[in-house]
């Protein structure tokens, strides 16, 4: 049985905020929580919070300031707050402690901790310097790595969630980096959701093709590439339906040019599951994720995948078996292996959801949690104190 820590984890992002670090960072939580740690957690203050703590929280809270992303107004990063944190730290000294993204609330607890003496694990969960080219900021990406560089090699070890991301970023001089894969809930995404009075709402039945994606509707995920690839799909597939689950920047003006595609906002928890269970076929054209939660929630729910070969694709889809993987550098090849996919008929798609469903029922996330709490105790080791001006 592992040693119970006392664990502090620092993020700017947490449920019930919705994207892939926070829900993440719940399900960690939960898990550590369930092992008999002590946690903390501190993050930013969310809509309608103030104050500077949440003492009646299942895990305490440290609430620090916030600025929204010019890029991303749904988040924010949190500012500074070495001296809070150096006061709550050495009234209680954790352990270890997890660094989960890399603004500004992030640096001044990595400086706060280095002065300490307290070990540092940082999580890599976001490829923002991928980000900066679909922004029109590709001048900036060499400067954004750098940033990230300096920050991970100041932790005693960086977690990624894949290993092709793992060894890119030890040769790019970012320290110790080791792999912390995904979960999934497989008992939530689950193809016994499969709701037939959903399918009527999109104006299908059975025997209808209905398409998903569900992801942020924004440059960074392709999101183009996806209704591409459904256009392709349509013209041999009468009565297809392109179902998008998710909300963005991007959003109204795709609307507005695609009125026959059903643009249905954020979901969450059971809707979110039925969503999924629901559909017949999953597009992910995004090719700038870490790892893509969304992938594994889609094979959980009986669906075959479309995906770029990389992150969770290339780690958990089986190509021709599970779904199909389009290579990175191939001009049109997404939509083209989607094309193909859907040619094969409605018997070899659902072939391929069994088989979807079937690779996931061995990745709960408890084996997850239980890696994550490996890690943390094996670094969780006095530090010598740092010099913060060499930060």
């Amino acid at each position: 049985m592992a040693q119970r820590l006392t664990i502090s984890l620092v993020t700017e992002t947490y449920p019930p905020e919705i994207n892939g670090v926070a829900m993440t960072l719940g399900r960690l939580v939960a898990g550590l929580q369930q092992r008999g740690h002590r946690l903390h957690l501190v993050r930013p203050r969310q809509a309608g919070e103030a104050g500077t703590e949440i003492s009646s929280a299942t895990v305490p809270v440290l609430l620090a300031g916030g600025l929204r992303l010019p890029l991303y107004p749904e988040l924010q990063f949190g500012v500074p707050a070495g001296g809070r944190l150096r006061q709550a730290w050495q009234a209680l000294r954790p352990d270890v402690i997890y660094i989960a993204t890399e603004g500004p609330l992030g640096w001044s607890a990595l400086r706060t901790a280095r002065a300490l003496g307290i070990p540092v694990v940082s999580g890599f969960h976001t490829n923002f310097h991928s980000y900066s080219r679909h922004y029109h900021l590709g001048l900036l990406m060499p400067l954004i790595k750098r940033y990230l560089r300096q920050f991970h090699r100041r932790s005693r070890c960086t977690l990624a969630p894949n290993p092709a991301l793992c060894a890119a970023l030890t040769d790019a001089g970012f320290g110790q980096v080791r792999v912390l894969p995904r979960g999934v809930d497989t008992e939530l995404f689950n193809p016994a959701r499969r709701s037939v009075e959903l399918r009527r709402q999109w104006g299908m039945d059975e025997t209808g093709l209905a398409v998903l994606y569900v992801g942020r509707v924004a440059m960074e995920k392709n999101i183009h590439e996806a209704i591409a690839a459904f256009r392709r799909i349509e013209r041999n597939c009468a009565g297809a339906r392109f179902i998008i689950v998710g909300d963005g920047p991007l959003r109204t003006g795709l609307a507005r040019a695609n009125p026959d595609l059903l643009f249905c906002g954020m979901r969450t928890g059971r809707a979110l599951a039925e969503y999924f269970a629901s559909a017949d076929l999953f597009l992910f054209p995004s090719r700038t994720e870490t790892f893509g939660n969304v992938t594994l929630e889609a094979m959980a729910s009986g669906l075959p995948v479309v995906a770029y070969d990389y992150a969770a694709a290339a780690m958990h889809i089986q190509d021709d078996v599970n779904g199909v993987r389009a290579a990175l550098d191939g001009p049109d090849a997404f939509a083209r292996r989607a094309e193909q996919l859907v040619a094969r008929g409605h018997g070899a798609l659902a072939a391929m959801g069994r088989a979807a469903r079937e690779h996931t029922e061995g990745l709960g996330w408890d084996r997850i949690v239980e890696r994550f709490e490996s890690i943390l105790c094996e670094l969780a080791l006095p530090e010598p104190i740092a010099h913060v001006s060499h930060i």
